[in-house]
């Protein structure tokens, strides 16, 4: 039987940029930090080789992509990130088709993003042991960023949970992380908080964030693979709301996360 642990810490930086692919001329930025983002910051901290050539998936990702990690925004509002765009302009006419011409960019950024991230890991894989002393003890081979390397990373306040389970819908709940769910509906939500806080919910101080997020990477096409996520840690959720897509865990102070 695998010797599991569950360990979080929070990563932080002054800015981030998580760069949506479908978009060319204004570049756009996820507001949650992401899997195959944070396998890539996990990499570069105990030194694992990233994309050096096409159609091949770097060392970080093929490493750990088995590794089960849940994700907590912090300091938000509302789920959401404070945003600017910055814009760059390249004249060296080496970015433009048209000649003499230059390519002017607008590049949204997140400002302070703060998350807590949970990582399930075993004593039996050997990468894995090596990511827990490194985080353990604040140490990185490469320096991590978020999302860019002008954006340098750090993170603090790493936990060990003592315990920690499975959450079998026994009682009812909050989510404290983000989570997976393929079918949301407001309605479902409200409903739900109402009966978890004896109908007497207060919609004001409630609120639903919503944002379709890369989970994994397509090992054929190369592209990302998305799901849907919700966050939403003051909403009381009856025990009989059940979200099949999830996979929740109950940890200290009875707080239940979604590990993916």
């Amino acid at each position: 039987m695998m010797n599991e642990r569950l360990i979080s810490f929070d990563l932080k930086a002054d800015f981030g940029f998580f760069k949506k692919p479908d978009i060319n001329d204004t570049y756009l930025t996820y507001n949650m930090l992401h899997k195959p983002a944070l396998l890539g910051i996990l990499g570069a901290i105990i030194g694992l080789k990233g994309f050096e050539q096409n159609k091949r998936l770097p060392d970080y990702y093929t490493l750990l992509k088995h590794v089960k990690i849940g994700i907590k925004p912090l300091g938000t509002d509302n789920g959401n990130f404070l945003k600017c765009f910055i814009g760059y302009n390249n004249a060296t006419g080496m970015a433009s088709k048209e000649e003499g011409g230059i390519l002017q960019v607008k590049e949204q950024t997140l400002i302070q993003p703060a998350y807590r991230c949970f990582l399930l890991l075993t004593d039996e894989d050997e990468t894995e042991r090596i990511l827990y002393d490194y985080l353990k003890s604040y140490r990185a081979e490469f320096l991590p960023y978020m999302g860019k390397n002008d954006f340098s990373a750090w993170w603090d306040n790493f936990i060990e949970y003592t315990s920690f389970s499975r959450f079998s819908y026994d009682r009812n709940y909050r989510i404290d992380s983000i989570f997976r769910n393929s079918e949301v509906r407001v309605s479902d939500f409200i409903a739900s908080a109402g009966r978890g806080r004896g109908n007497r919910a207060n919609s004001q101080s409630m609120y639903i964030y919503i944002e379709k997020l890369p989970v994994s990477f397509n090992e054929e096409l190369f592209q990302y693979e998305y799901g849907d996520f919700v966050y939403s840690p003051n909403v009381t959720f009856n025990k009989d709301t059940k979200f099949s897509d999830s996979d929740f865990y109950v940890v200290k102070e009875n707080r239940v996360i979604e590990l993916f």
